[in-house]
């Protein structure tokens, strides 16, 4: 006997991981979630957020008012119910906040009301990252109502608070019988961050890098070291980059392998991209470089089709708690219509694949599509499944 007839399957083992892109549950979604902001917004093209309602309801037809909660998720629940994984954590790209006073210089502002946060528990989401370029949209009072709301709801969060101490702080989980995840969440002006939107030691704002210098990742380094003890599984959620395009630039990469071989990260969850992008097992931790828009209301903006931002992913990953290496990697193909995130069809899905494989060659991952339509990360040094 070899003890093979013993062994469970990889998915058994391990801190599993929702991971996605820009949750951007402000604007036109939070017009037709319960309790909508005033519709009044301030950009150059559109003074009502009613207009991107009406913009994706041209495209591809009604959009119910006052959905439920739950309605923006769409399938996404049945495949969270599915997976169980132990912590949810998503990049949620918008204020919280009823406040007047946006910030006139970003030209684009989005918010959602208080009352609409049960959109964010009706998927059991347990951490927002919030150290992106909209978070502070409405000022340092709508930062703050921000802050009270999700927290009120008993969603912790990382990247942005009252001061330096606070933004920089981890969101600490206690994973029953397997460890600990700390969820640090950084942003970079390259993804359109104002400078000034820094926190410092006595004023609130987002954590945001200096750079993506080596003196960058030291300073990071220490904080990591003196934070993660025996068990934890270390989880960086950057906001870098612009929008559109799948290159991954030499500081992007050069500072993701930092950050694992200097300040003991164990995943890179990198966002801003508003489609997918390619992804890296660097020394057995998973980078993903961009995660796409998970939720926005983008549906009747033409002008990027190629990139095919109605297309999105649920990331299940599957961590060692000891070690923090990848074990495996699941992806689920969504697709954002009505304002909602539906499972992708199979050419979508088949889409997605190719986009993965042609643009992760350079980094020596690529991914198959499984016969129930998801996809898996293949790549040298995974353990076998």
């Amino acid at each position: 006997m070899d003890g093979r007839e013993n062994r469970k399957p990889l998915r058994d083992f391990g801190i599993s991981l929702f991971l996605c892109g820009d949750v951007m549950t402000g604007r036109g979604i939070d017009q037709v979630l319960p309790h909508p902001c005033h519709p009044a917004i301030h950009e150059p093209y559109m003074k009502s957020a009613l207009g991107y309602v009406e913009l994706a309801e041209r495209k591809t037809g009604p959009i119910p008012r006052r959905a439920s909660f739950s309605y923006v998720w769409g399938d996404a629940l049945s495949e969270l119910r599915r997976e169980t994984p132990d912590l949810r954590i998503i990049n949620l790209e918008t204020a919280v906040t009823t406040r007047a006073d946006y910030d006139a210089e970003k030209g684009i502002n989005y918010r959602m009301h208080p009352a609409n946060v049960p959109a964010l528990t009706a998927a059991g989401i347990d951490c927002c990252v919030l150290a992106n370029n909209h978070v502070l949209d409405w000022g340092y009072e709508g930062l703050k109502e921000t802050l009270t709301a999700l927290r009120g709801a008993g969603v912790k969060t990382a990247g942005a608070g009252a001061d330096l101490a606070e933004a920089e702080a981890p969101a600490r989980f206690e994973i029953e019988g397997k460890g600990s995840v700390l969820v640090f969440s950084f942003g970079s002006e390259t993804s359109g961050i104002p400078r000034g939107w820094g926190a410092t030691e006595q004023g609130p704002g987002v954590h945001l890098l200096e750079d993506l210098s080596d003196r960058t990742v030291q300073r990071i380094s220490r904080q990591v070291r003196r934070l993660k003890g025996k068990d934890a599984v270390v989880v960086a959620s950057i906001h870098w980059g612009e929008n559109w395009g799948y290159p991954i630039f030499r500081d992007q990469k050069e500072f993701a392998h930092g950050l694992i071989d200097a300040a003991g990260v164990d995943l890179i969850h990198g966002h801003s991209s508003h489609h997918v992008k390619a992804m890296e097992v660097y020394r057995g931790k998973l980078i993903l470089y961009g995660s796409g828009d998970f939720l926005n209301d983008y549906e009747g903006i033409e002008g990027h089709e190629v990139f095919r931002d109605d297309l999105s992913l649920m990331y299940f990953a599957r961590l060692d708690p000891a070690t923090g290496k990848l074990l495996s990697l699941r992806m689920i193909p969504m697709q954002i219509r009505h304002f909602r995130v539906s499972r992708a069809a199979a050419p979508d899905a088949l889409w997605l694949r190719d986009v993965l494989n042609r643009e992760g060659s350079g980094l020596g991952t690529r991914v198959e599509v499984e016969a129930d339509g998801t996809l898996t990360l293949q790549s040298e040094g995974l353990p076998a499944s």
